[in-house]
């Protein structure tokens, strides 16, 4: 017995949805279009009696003369005119003895309208009645009946309303089913948006948005609290990251990049052409840093490597990168240079900086230069041949000096 009911299929969700919408369309287009058959058959009898007795009283006084003056053939022209625009089908005109005065009919069978003849049985069983008054009294009596192609016309424009607001009453039915499911199917939706979205681009700052029906909105409350867990998780990851890679990129001692982030910053420069215009390259090395470190220790010598750096970041603040390469060799990356001398220039100001004397935090200060050498990067076309170059020049100059000194 149970294994048969669980074997049995079940419904699926898009499946009774349809179902529900199915039927409140169909019961409301019924109920619809049953008012609205009863609205304008009503509306119609009530229209089609109004004209035809304002038609009636038209006539009255235009016949009132005829009867006066006993003349049925001015009477019978009188309703052949007035039925020729299509008011009326049967027109008679009756004197004061209830005797035929006059008599005009449209011929049926140029015209032969069967719908129409029915209706018109249908609606108008008594012809439309209207007294035609002399001073105040009675002297004949008019009576008319409708014409069948005039209800008909009535009868089709009301078909034509009618179809229209069937169409009305569908686009309501299935507005109010929509409505129904609406709710569901958007929530669902919008989590599936947020997982999705958190899943593929981890976009972990997503949030479900509140929803009108309290399951959905109490699930996705707890879902963005797991999110909110998630987010937090990533974050502390991205910190991590961001310090293993800068430790990875910057010397520990001076805080200056070191030769990996050097290594990567040349290359980017080399491919990019208009970068590489206007650009050029420091290598610089302590000549007499040895000579610290064996006289006043390591310590005093990591002072003055500090003090170094300090001098180049403060030097080239944020036109200029400065980079430490490994012991005392530091190298700098000028931007928005044009021309050779421009570049001499900032080497001999930049020496002038870093000649003045170090504190060693020791109670002694000392004075340590650094050889420059400099490469134009629009002279070059490859990243080892400008390296190649600003350290040849780099050690020119540091053989001058050493030429000099002796």
């Amino acid at each position: 017995m149970n294994k048969e009911f669980t074997s049995m299929p079940r419904p699926t969700f898009k499946r009774t949805l349809r179902r529900i919408s199915m039927i409140s369309v169909i019961i409301a287009m019924t109920i619809v279009w049953l008012l609205l058959c009863i609205a304008s058959v009503v509306t119609l009898k009530q229209y089609a009696q109004k004209n035809l007795e304002l038609t009636s009283a038209t006539m009255s006084r235009s016949l009132e003369a005829s009867l006066v003056f006993n003349d049925a053939t001015a009477a019978t022209e009188t309703l052949a005119t007035l039925g020729k625009q299509g008011q009326f089908a049967v027109a008679e005109v009756f004197d004061i003895h209830q005797k035929r005065f006059a008599y005009w009919s449209w011929n049926p069978d140029e015209n032969p309208d069967t719908l129409g003849t029915l209706v018109s049985r249908l609606l108008f069983p008594v012809p439309a009645a209207q007294p035609v008054m002399h001073n105040g009294a009675v002297i004949g009596e008019v009576r008319i009946t409708a014409r069948d192609s005039l209800i008909s016309h009535f009868i089709w424009t009301s078909f034509a309303v009618l179809t229209g607001c069937i169409l009305f009453a569908s686009f309501v039915a299935l507005a109010i089913t929509h409505s129904l499911h609406h709710g569901i199917v958007t929530a669902l939706q919008n989590i599936t948006d947020v997982v999705h979205d958190v899943r593929t681009n981890r976009n972990f700052s997503r949030r479900v948005e509140e929803e009108r029906i309290e399951e959905f909105h109490r699930f996705g409350q707890d879902f963005n609290s797991l999110l909110d867990e998630m987010e937090e998780w990533q974050l502390k990851l991205q910190a991590r990251n961001a310090q293993l890679m800068r430790t990875a990129m910057h010397d520990p001692l001076t805080g200056l990049a070191n030769r990996a982030a050097f290594r990567n910053s040349i290359a980017a420069l080399m491919k990019d052409p208009s970068a590489q215009t206007n650009s050029a390259l420091l290598f610089l090395d302590g000549d007499n840093f040895k000579a610290i470190n064996d006289t006043w220790g390591h310590a005093a010598g990591d002072c003055v490597l500090i003090e170094v750096a300090s001098r180049m970041v403060e030097f080239g603040a944020k036109r200029h990168q400065s980079y430490r390469l490994g012991g005392d060799e530091f190298a700098m990356i000028l931007y928005g240079v044009h021309s050779g001398p421009d570049v001499q220039q900032i080497c001999a100001a930049l020496s002038q900086q870093l000649i003045r004397p170090y504190d060693l935090h020791n109670g002694h200060r000392v004075k340590m230069s650094l050889s420059i050498g400099f490469a134009l990067t629009w002279e070059t076309t490859s990243v080892d041949m400008l390296l190649e170059q600003a350290d040849r020049n780099m050690y020119l100059v540091k053989n001058q000096r050493s030429k000099t000194i002796s």
